[in-house]
C-alpha cells in the first residue's frame, strides 16, 4: 500500500514538474522579442530576428530601395534617357502589415500568444505608396514642350524659277501619361535587390503637325499651269497702291476643288486690311476721279489666267469702257453691289493663286494640276463699231450762237470672244465665252443759241462706279 502511495506521488511531482517546465517554456516562447520561424519579407529571411534589429534592418534596405535608380527611356522620340530615383517620383516602400502582426505577438491571453506564433504567417511582401503628383510635376507639360519640342507643319516653297518644293513636317511626341501611370507601377521592384536601375519604356502619343507633307501634297498642287501679266502706270501713286493691295489680298489664296473665287470678298478685305486710295474710276461711261480707282486690273489680269487654265467661269461683265491695258472682250470689270467677278475651281484639285507687281507690271501665276498635252488660247472679233451720237447741252454763259466741245466722242464695239482647247497642239473644241458690247461715248457740245439745243438732252443715267468703290459726287453708305 505503501508503495503505491509513493508511485502516485512520484507521478503527481513529475506532473507538476513537466507543467511548471512547459509553463515555463510557454512564457519564455510567448515573450520572446524573435521573428517565428520560417518567416520572409519579399525573399528576405527573418526567422529568428530580433525583432528591434529586423526594424533597423528594414528602414536601411526601404532607404536603399528608394533610392534605387529608375531610368525612363524615350526611344520613338529618340530622346536621351531620364534618370531620376524612386524617391524622387514619390515611391515610398513599407511593410505596415507585417509590423503589426509582430505587435499582436506580445497581445493576448498566454495560449492566444502561442496560437499566433504557432500560425504566424511566413510569407510577406513589401507594399508602397505612390505619390503620383510629384512624377507629374517631374514631366510636367512645360518639361514635355522643352524636351519633345512642338510639331512643324510642312511647308509648300514656291522657287524663283515657279518649281514646287517642300519644307517635310515634324511631328511631335508627348507622354501617354494613363499608361505612363500603369508603366510605372509595373517597373516598381517588390524584391531587395538594388545593383541594377529600374528601367521603364515611357509610352508616348505621336502628334502629327497641323499641315503634313502628304496632306499638302494630296492637294494637287504640282506645278504653275498658267501665267498671265498686264501693264500699269507707275506714276499714278493712287492707282499703283491699289493694285497692289488687292493683288496682294489675293496672294497665296487657296481654292478647293469646287470653290468660288468671289471679287467681291477680296474687294472688301483688301479694304479693310490695306484701304484704297484716290485714283480715276469709270464713273457712268466716263473717267472721273473717285477712290479705288484700278482694282478692276487685278480682276481682269486673273480673268485672263483662269480663261486660260480651262476654268469655268460664274460671273464676268465687261467695262464700259474699252481699257488699255487688254484687247476688247478680255476685260472683268467690278461695282460693288452691281457687278462682280466670280470663277469656279473645276480642275478637281486644290489651286493656288500667286501675285507679283514688279516696277510697272503685274503677274498673276495659277499653280495646281493640269494636263501637259491641253492648252487655251482665246480669240476675239469685232462684229461692230458703232459711231459715237453728239450731245448737246445748252451753257448761257457762252455767247450767242457759238459752241464748245466738252468731250470728244468715243467709238462703241461689239466683240465676240472664244476660248480654243488645244491637245498636244490641235484644236479640239471652241467655246464663245462672251458677247461684249462696249457704248459709244456721245460728243458732249455746249451750245448757247438762244432757244432748244438742236440734240435731246444727255440722257440721265443711275450712278454706278466701275473699277473703284467711291465716286466724285455721292455716298454709297461708306
Amino acid at each position: 500500500m505503501l508503495k503505491k502511495y509513493k508511485w502516485i506521488i512520484s507521478i503527481s511531482l513529475l506532473l507538476v514538474l513537466s507543467c511548471s517546465a512547459l509553463w515555463y517554456w510557454a512564457e519564455r516562447y510567448t515573450q520572446s522579442n524573435t521573428i517565428p520561424a520560417h518567416v520572409q519579407l519579399s525573399g528576405w529571411l527573418i526567422s529568428g530576428m530580433d525583432i528591434t534589429t529586423f526594424e533597423q534592418q528594414l528602414a536601411e534596405r526601404i532607404r536603399k530601395l528608394e533610392q534605387r535608380a529608375i531610368v525612363f527611356t524615350f526611344d520613338a522620340a529618340k530622346l536621351p534617357p531620364v534618370r531620376t530615383t524612386l524617391a524622387h517620383i514619390g515611391v515610398r516602400y513599407q511593410a505596415a502589415a507585417l509590423m503589426e502582426q509582430l505587435k499582436q505577438l506580445q497581445q493576448g491571453s498566454l495560449w492566444q500568444k502561442i496560437h499566433k506564433r504557432l500560425y504566424f504567417q511566413e510569407q510577406w511582401s513589401l507594399t508602397f505608396d505612390w505619390e503620383q503628383s510629384i512624377w507629374k510635376n517631374r514631366f510636367t507639360p512645360q518639361w514635355e514642350v522643352k524636351a519633345f519640342g512642338t510639331p512643324v507643319s510642312a511647308e509648300r516653297v514656291i522657287t524663283a524659277n515657279d518649281t514646287i518644293e517642300y519644307k517635310v513636317d515634324k511631328p511631335v511626341y508627348r507622354l501617354d501619361r494613363v499608361q505612363m501611370e500603369q508603366t510605372i507601377r509595373a517597373a516598381l521592384p517588390a524584391q531587395w535587390t538594388t545593383t541594377h536601375p529600374v528601367v521603364a519604356a515611357a509610352p508616348l502619343q505621336r502628334y502629327e503637325a497641323p499641315v503634313t507633307l502628304r496632306s499638302l501634297q494630296a492637294e494637287g498642287i504640282e506645278r504653275k499651269i498658267m501665267e498671265f501679266s498686264t501693264t500699269f502706270v507707275q506714276e499714278d501713286d493712287g492707282r499703283t497702291h491699289n493694285v497692289k493691295a488687292a493683288a496682294q489680298t489675293i496672294n497665296n489664296m487657296i481654292l478647293k476643288p469646287g470653290d468660288v473665287f468671289d471679287y467681291d470678298r477680296v474687294i472688301a478685305d483688301t479694304e479693310r486690311q490695306h484701304g484704297f486710295k484716290e485714283a480715276p474710276v469709270i464713273f457712268n461711261g466716263k473717267l472721273v476721279p473717285g477712290v479705288g480707282g484700278g482694282i478692276c486690273q487685278v480682276s481682269s489680269t486673273l480673268y485672263n489666267a483662269a480663261l486660260r487654265s480651262g476654268l469655268h467661269i460664274v460671273e464676268r461683265r465687261n467695262h464700259s469702257l474699252p481699257v488699255k491695258y487688254l484687247p476688247l472682250g478680255l476685260d472683268a470689270t467690278f461695282s460693288q453691289g452691281y457687278i462682280n467677278f466670280k470663277f469656279k475651281n473645276t480642275t478637281a484639285k486644290h489651286l493656288l493663286i500667286r501675285t507679283a507687281t514688279e516696277e510697272d507690271r503685274l503677274t498673276i501665276k495659277l499653280f495646281g494640276t493640269m494636263d501637259t498635252s491641253i492648252q487655251y488660247k482665246m480669240e476675239t472679233k469685232t462684229l461692230k463699231i458703232m459711231k459715237p451720237d453728239v450731245k448737246y447741252v445748252r451753257n448761257n454763259q457762252l455767247t450767242p450762237g457759238t459752241q464748245e466741245l466738252l468731250q470728244p466722242g468715243k467709238n462703241g464695239f461689239q466683240v465676240e470672244t472664244y476660248r480654243l482647247k488645244l491637245v498636244d497642239g490641235k484644236e479640239v473644241s471652241r467655246e464663245r465665252v462672251s458677247l461684249d458690247t462696249y457704248k459709244p461715248q456721245p460728243s458732249l457740245i455746249a451750245v448757247n443759241n438762244g432757244g432748244t439745243p438742236e440734240r435731246g438732252a444727255v440722257e440721265e443715267r443711275k450712278p454706278i462706279v466701275e473699277d473703284g468703290l467711291h465716286g466724285p459726287n455721292f455716298d454709297q453708305g461708306r
